[in-house]
């Protein structure tokens, strides 16, 4: 169902948009950037967190962490992440798969600034083998996110 509602999405949205079916698992960053043949920081990986009441979707590049303070800043207070049972009834796809289109709910959309580092990004389509390329910016324009800062890079961890 998950696939069949981000392909329906993209055709009403984005019909130019093709939806990449690798056929081999990209449920993880690690896995995606294999099957893709790309650097694991271009995987956008969508994050469906709790902040306060509400349930808000971050996509992030792939190697990046969510930074405590900023968070909680940017977003009113502290994250947290949801359990997989209650991703998949929240946003229709299944963790692996998770990503800002398609959604069985609408949800508040947030794009960390760490994803515009690239040309484009690959954000998952609704399944654990399916993903789609798109430039920072048009990930955020179709899915109405809001930019935020709220991620550390892997340099910054290090320090």
């Amino acid at each position: 169902m998950s696939d069949a509602s981000v392909r329906a999405w993209f055709a009403a949205h984005a019909p130019d948009v093709t939806i990449i079916d690798q056929g081999v698992s990209t449920a993880t960053v690690i896995e995606a950037a294999s099957a893709l043949g790309v650097e694991p920081a271009r995987i956008a990986k969508t994050l469906s967190l709790r902040v306060g009441e509400t349930v808000v979707l971050v996509c992030a590049r792939g190697d990046a962490r969510l930074h405590n303070a900023k968070s909680k800043a940017a977003l009113g207070a502290k994250p947290r992440m949801l359990g997989g049972h209650e991703v998949e009834e929240l946003t229709g796809h299944p963790v692996g798969g998770v990503c800002p289109f398609g959604l069985a709910q609408s949800l508040p959309v947030y794009c960390d600034v760490s994803l515009r580092d690239f040309a484009t990004v690959f954000p998952a389509a609704g399944s654990r083998t399916s993903s789609v390329e798109l430039t920072p910016d048009r990930l955020a324009a179709l899915t109405g996110a809001t930019w935020v800062d709220i991620c550390t890079l892997p340099d910054a961890i290090a320090e």
